[in-house]
């Protein structure tokens, strides 16, 4: 489905132009990561997660049943980070998840005496940005187009269009722009090749 869509929707220059030579080398140098890409998506859908159309995913460890697992189109999350779904998490459309992210969906009962697990769904609304390294901890939703902080631990809602960052992950500000047009998968080097700028 992603080799599909960027055929479809590929930049299509003349190569006999020094943009277009550009392009193919630039194809023809990232083919093996576009394949495992891909091949990734296919076994993620296998297994039950529903992805958008073009997603990016990178080496992302996922801990339990992936049919709770949805991410809408345009959206991106980079490698080393760990989704844990024990309870649905639910990325909306053009969501940027950098590196190293860790989202939560279970922990124990601090005065529970069976420490039994405790679970909680995950959702991030869309044009979100959660910036490497953060963690996003059970029963959290993210607003559509709010910011978390690199580093920041996220244990409460956060509001759309409002930046957090920090342990505890505190307000910072509100973002000046509602409304995006932007889509993170784009500043993927593997899409960027077949899509441009």
């Amino acid at each position: 489905m992603l080799i599909d869509h960027l055929i479809r929707h590929r930049l299509k220059v003349s190569l006999l132009t020094p943009q277009g030579l550009k392009y193919l080398a630039k194809r023809v140098l990232l083919l093996g990561r576009l394949l495992t890409a891909s091949r990734r998506q296919r076994a993620l859908r296998r297994q039950g997660a529903t992805l958008g159309e073009l997603v990016m995913i990178n080496a992302v460890e996922f801990e339990g049943t992936l049919r709770c697992f949805s991410l809408g189109t345009g959206s991106f999350i980079g490698k080393r980070s760990f989704i844990q779904l024990h309870a649905p998490v639910r990325v909306g459309a053009h969501v940027a998840i950098n590196e190293g992210v860790r989202i939560l969906t279970g922990t124990h009962g601090l005065d529970d005496p069976a420490w039994r697990l405790k679970v909680a769904p995950v959702v991030i609304g869309d044009y979100a940005w959660i910036a490497t390294d953060a963690i996003i901890l059970p029963g959290v939703t993210i607003g559509e187009g709010a910011v978390v902080g690199a580093g920041s631990v996220v244990g409460r809602d956060v509001q759309p269009y409002t930046v957090v960052a920090g342990n505890p992950a505190r307000f910072i500000r509100a973002r000046a722009a509602q409304t995006f047009t932007y889509s993170p998968v784009r500043s993927s080097a593997v899409v960027e090749a077949w899509m441009g700028k």
